[in-house]
């Protein structure tokens, strides 16, 4: 969780604000108490820039 928020360019305590509202922008598991991130869908959303399994927007021009 830490180094995919890093990754993602935000601080652990915003990805889990992120996660709490739904808006991690990548598949998240809760296993217990702990919370991992996919890192595959990590891997996909630093190649291509566009969030999953959250139904956010990307605020980027795809044009």
């Amino acid at each position: 969780m830490e180094d995919a928020s890093r990754a993602l360019g935000f601080s652990r305590a915003k990805g889990y604000d992120l996660i709490r509202r739904g808006e991690f922008p990548c598949r998240v598991l809760r296993i217990g108490r702990t919370t991992r991130v996919v890192t595959a869908s990590l891997l996909r959303v630093l190649e291509s820039g566009v969030p999953e399994y959250n139904g956010t927007h990307a605020d980027r021009d795809t044009s």
